[in-house]
């Protein structure tokens, strides 16, 4: 007997929006946040709270474990329920990552329509999550699920790391090698499936990316002495660096022409498939970026293409960066140099 999967409805028809596991527009939230007086700051054990905009929170046990919290969720952006259950809690894993640590322990959070969609898919988008996560070694104990219209579907993730090496977003410094450690283009692809119009390779190589585990990155990172980096998600490759660089109170320049992005990303850039997110991405960073004319149109929104579940961007000293690199690559991930942390304004980036 086929499994429920195989007569699913279309999920990403269910999702408004769902090119891409868009963030709310963070102009908006900043404001928010400002104007709340209960937005914790780090201070005593807490290394890192909401005031720092960081990828987790990190709270200190003792001098060499603290423990790292995170949670992310979002609306279908591919057709299969397991595949979407898989990219879901590789996303939500990723900022355990993108801290220096583990991921040890998980909750699923969904939310499901309670008529109209069959409760057996929700059984298939939480095998695909489990799945992910016994591959990080992370155990998942239970959840919580509302009725909701529009499925849902994430973690909320514990990990541990050590307090001493810690990766953040505010320690990269002038002279810093950027690297990318997966390429860019899932939140055109997924915006193009939305459409009808993504091939099953182009489709199945963004799947592959987006369930792929930031692990050996981040321990790659962390064994060379990286301590500024985050994940790339819905702000884009621009807008997190821009965070990063705005927290370091430095800019950077990037090399526009070996960012990787993903088979086919480009030529359906260019045919328009560009999600409400990537547009709101480069409105955002309008007074930030100085782009080379001679980039590429379709690169230039790749550069800002709203992310699902995307790579780590590591902040990379210089003595370092070759050997990181080629260990990156020695774990089979297409990861590349794509600029440099330079002096100037604080969150300024040129890309050549």
């Amino acid at each position: 007997m086929a499994s429920p999967a195989a007569h699913a409805p279309r999920l990403t028809a269910l999702s408004p929006g769902a090119g891409c596991a868009c963030k709310l527009p963070l102009a908006k939230l900043e404001r928010l946040f400002a104007s709340m007086d209960t937005i914790q700051p780090a201070s005593g054990d807490l290394l890192v709270g909401a005031a720092e905009g960081d990828d987790a929170a990190v709270l200190r046990q003792d001098e060499g474990h603290a423990l790292v919290l995170t949670t992310d969720f979002f609306t279908p952006i591919v057709d299969d329920p397991r595949d979407w259950g898989r990219i879901s809690a590789a996303n939500a894993l990723s900022d355990v990552y993108a801290m220096g640590g583990r991921p040890l322990i998980a909750v699923n959070i969904a939310a499901w329509p309670g008529d109209g969609l069959p409760v057996e898919i929700l059984g298939e988008v939480l095998s695909g999550g489990a799945e992910v996560a016994a591959a990080a070694g992370c155990l998942v104990a239970g959840g919580h699920t509302i009725d909701d219209p529009v499925p849902k579907y994430g973690m909320a993730v514990v990990g541990m790391a050590d307090p001493r090496h810690l990766m953040t977003i505010d320690r990269a410094v002038p002279g810093d090698v950027l690297i990318l450690t997966k390429p860019i283009g899932t939140g055109i692809v997924a915006t193009a499936l939305k459409r009808g119009a993504a091939g099953g390779a182009t489709l199945r190589a963004a799947v592959d990316s987006m369930t792929l585990l930031n692990a050996d990155a981040g321990q790659a990172a962390l064994a060379a002495g990286v301590r500024a980096a985050t994940d790339v998600t819905g702000f884009g490759l621009l807008g997190h660096l821009h965070r990063m660089l705005t927290a370091s109170e430095a800019a950077a320049t990037v090399y526009g022409d070996q960012v990787p992005i993903l088979p086919d990303a480009a030529m359906l850039a260019r045919d328009g498939f560009i999600s409400g997110g990537t547009r709101a991405n480069v409105e955002r960073l309008r007074e930030a970026v100085v782009m080379d004319p001679a980039i590429a149109p379709e690169t230039a929104l790749l550069l800002h293409d709203a992310q699902t579940s995307g790579g780590l961007l590591l902040a990379a000293p210089t003595a370092t960066a070759d050997a990181l690199l080629h260990n990156l690559l020695g774990h089979g991930l297409s990861a590349a140099v794509i600029g440099e942390v330079t002096q100037g304004g604080s969150g300024r980036i040129t890309v050549h």
